[in-house]
């Protein structure tokens, strides 16, 4: 009895495990813009690799300062002659005929040291130059992943709203199949009793199955949509996905208000490059200019070494040297070799600074023209807006007359397919109409 107890209580809570972990996965799968867009900060696979470029650089400062440090090394050797080295001597010195050589040998057979050495930068105009470039390709690199940042949240707002989209359209042609379907079999049932043409029955199935091809291919669209959007997102293809905003939400602001969006063109993240771009220019500049400089190094070195014919040294007396010095290099002629560096270098600033005048100009450019495209995606919004309301209507007023007998299913058919054309433009018009929102946030620095 006690064992059935504890089964019981055991599958229980197993199964208010298991009822919370599914309620806490169904909650994961849901995304308001704002949640996609910051998971995907935390998970895109693009914005992974600028995070690391970031971390890189932050490493790479750090080395270049560590050259102007000091630096520190060891060594140790231990040899064995397995047959000394043999050098002739004079025979008259040993006593023997003039001409006449004496091979003799030189040395232990055995010898080994070890020691360090230690060496310090007293001057090197490259070294400070190039730890204040460092901190500058820092700089870069955090704005090339504040760039990335910013493209995937366009990327991510878009994906989205290209789900909305396709949930929205697919809503439509699921209304459009409902109503076709339910023509056609009231006019079947009208055409059994007598007061239906044939051709009237074939008019409306030939509408409903079209309307059935429009709900399969909005549905395969909306499939399509939402794996763009995990994608982006750096979420699971496998898993499902629910988004939590509403498609209004997003678009009767950008009706209802004209454009407000200024260029920040000292914040933009394009011109910031741009600006970053020509300080590493003239950094570069800097360090051709500093290579006339000499470089000025001190070091110390000390040895202890020993000589033997056994093998083993630890016994045997090790003497000690030492050493400490100073080194100057200095540049004295070098063929214009460092002249035409300076030249090229200045070069490049001069091309630097145009390119950030040039990036002015074309952030300009395109902030104006995104602004006339938001304009105009705003006007072909409302006016197919009304154009759908339009042939709503008249839809609607063609059924109540075709169900009186005062028009054919022909003329029927035309407004049928005069709405979904409406809406399949109105989906258009409010895709275009959010892009290009996107556009101008983005062009205006503001995204």
């Amino acid at each position: 009895m006690k064992k059935q107890i504890k089964q019981i209580i055991l599958f229980l809570f197993l199964s208010v495990v298991g009822l919370s972990l599914k309620a806490q996965e169904q909650e994961t799968t849901r995304f308001s813009l704002h949640q996609a867009t910051q998971y995907a900060m935390q998970n895109s696979y693009v914005l992974f690799n600028t995070k690391q470029d970031v971390t890189i650089a932050q490493k790479q400062v750090w080395e270049t300062i560590t050259t102007g440090l000091p630096q520190v090394s060891g060594t140790a050797n231990y040899s064995a002659f397995l047959n000394l080295p043999v050098s002739l001597l004079p025979g008259e010195f040993f006593g023997e005929d003039p001409g006449t050589y004496i091979p003799v040998k030189f040395g232990q057979d055995y010898s080994a040291d070890f020691g360090f050495s230690v060496s310090q930068q007293i001057f090197d105009g490259s070294w400070i130059v190039g730890v204040s470039s460092a901190e500058l390709y820092l700089n870069l690199a955090k704005q090339a992943n504040e760039k990335t940042e910013i493209d995937i949240r366009s990327a991510v707002a878009q994906a989205y709203y290209t789900v909305l989209i396709s949930q929205r359209y697919r809503e439509i042609m699921l209304e459009s199949l409902e109503n076709s379907t339910r023509l056609y079999e009231e006019t079947k049932v009208y055409y059994e009793n007598g007061f239906r043409e044939q051709q009237d029955v074939d008019q409306l199935r030939i509408l409903q199955k079209n309307a059935e091809n429009e709900v399969i291919r909005s549905e395969r669209e909306l499939i399509i949509a939402k794996t763009v959007l995990k994608y982006t997102m750096g979420y699971d293809l496998n898993q499902e996905i629910e988004l939590v905003d509403d498609l209004d939400i997003f678009v009767s602001p950008l009706v209802q208000e004209l454009n407000s969006i200024d260029l920040d063109l000292i914040n933009h993240i394009d011109y910031r490059l741009a600006q970053s771009n020509f300080k590493v220019s003239e950094k570069l500049y800097k360090l051709e200019k500093v290579a006339y400089l000499p470089r000025f190094d001190a070091f110390y070195s000390y040895t202890r070494t020993s000589y033997g014919n056994k093998a083993n040294l630890f016994k045997e007396e090790w003497f000690p040297s030492s050493l400490i010095g100073f080194q100057a290099a200095i540049p004295i002629f070098n063929s214009g070799n460092k002249r035409a560096k300076v030249q090229q270098a200045r070069i490049e600033l001069d091309k630097a600074k145009n390119d950030m005048r040039y990036a002015e100009i074309t952030l300009q450019k395109d902030y104006l023209t995104a602004s006339a495209e938001m304009e105009t995606a705003r006007e072909q919004y409302l006016n197919t807006h009304e154009n759908r309301d339009l042939a709503k209507s008249i839809l609607d007023k063609t059924q109540i007359k075709f169900n009186n007998g005062m028009v054919s299913s022909a003329e029927l058919t035309q407004q049928e397919t005069q709405y979904i054309t409406t809406s399949q433009q109105l989906v258009t018009s409010t895709l275009a109409l959010l892009q290009a929102d996107l556009n101008l946030k983005k062009a205006a620095g503001a995204l």
